[in-house]
């Protein structure tokens, strides 16, 4: 590891579509609303929110070689992540992600094509070995598949680089299940977090939230964070615990919310802030991403951030 080093972030990258709805849902019919796509996967958003934040950022991730893949990239690399090294399939679709949402916003239901994943293989993680070692920390995506996690904690581990991860969706987090006690750090949302400690409900209040975490740390991660929405999150880090309350601000989108909180709670450890900092720097990325329509931020700044987390 080395502490000036890049943080590389492997995981998906791909296109967003989502549809939401100007009336009630209805089973086997249309109904009116908004249908918008924008940039996303999870590994891409956080890649591109942490190189808005000054953070020297290397995304390893695969895309098809097609517009939209184009596409993906130059926007990605435009806001300052290093590209070079993501995988460009000829015969394979770019990844993409489409949702559905009610009249309030909140997802109903989600389809997730990212096949093009398979290619992150561990022999290509192998052959990026030595950007690997040379990294201050490694943010993951759980749409990487079980043989490429193998890979990637094997290599964190030879090399002394902590590891960060996102558990991505209720199905995917179960492959984080063998590495809970290797990582770092680990930002799941409610039934995330359930699925993760075996649980069998979802914590509904900030009490039982933060009971999870504390479950989170004894199964071995160092800083495990529980998202609750509206509520905020929980978190502990085996020395402290606790709930922060969620900014009041407007919602025009959710998506690609956890994503920025994570980011920025990367770029606060990486700065070795107190927990409870960097986790209110989170909080204020994740309010500034509410506001937009896009998955990050368009106009992130370290200082727009800072003047989010004053007010």
């Amino acid at each position: 590891m080395n502490p000036d080093g890049p943080v590389v972030v492997i995981g998906a990258t791909g296109i967003d579509v989502k549809g939401r709805a100007a009336e009630p849902l209805r089973l086997g019919t249309s109904v009116t609303g908004v249908v918008r796509s924008s940039l996303g996967g999870v590994a891409r958003n956080v890649a591109e929110n942490l190189a808005r934040l000054e953070v020297p950022t290397v995304l390893l991730s695969a895309v098809g070689q097609d517009h939209d893949g184009d596409y993906l990239l130059d926007h990605t690399a435009a806001a300052g992540v290093d590209t070079t090294r993501v995988l460009r399939l000829p015969d394979a679709h770019t990844g993409s992600y489409v949702s559905l949402l009610d009249q309030d916003g909140q997802r109903v239901y989600a389809i997730a094509e990212y096949d093009i994943l398979s290619a992150i293989s561990p022999s290509y993680l192998q052959s990026h070995r030595r950007l690997i070692a040379d990294a201050s920390m490694l943010a993951i995506d759980a749409n990487l598949s079980p043989r490429a996690l193998g890979a990637i904690f094997r290599l964190a581990k030879r090399y002394g680089v902590p590891v960060c991860a996102d558990p991505t969706s209720q199905v995917l987090a179960t492959k984080l299940l063998p590495y809970l006690s290797e990582l770092q750090m680990v930002a799941p949302d409610a039934q995330e977090a359930a699925i993760l400690c075996g649980e069998p409900r979802a914590p509904a209040t900030s009490e039982e939230a933060i009971e999870t975490a504390q479950r989170l740390v004894s199964l071995g991660v160092e800083v495990a964070i529980v998202t609750l929405g509206e509520m905020g999150l929980a978190y502990s880090d085996g020395s402290g615990w606790g709930h922060i309350p969620a900014l009041n601000t407007q919602v025009i989108d959710r998506a690609g919310v956890g994503d920025a909180l994570t980011a920025a709670v990367i770029f606060g450890l990486l700065n070795e802030m107190p927990t409870d900092e960097a986790l209110r720097l989170g909080i204020a990325a994740a309010a500034l991403t509410l506001r937009t329509r896009e998955s990050v931020h368009p106009d992130l700044t370290l200082d727009l951030l800072y003047d989010q987390l004053i007010v």
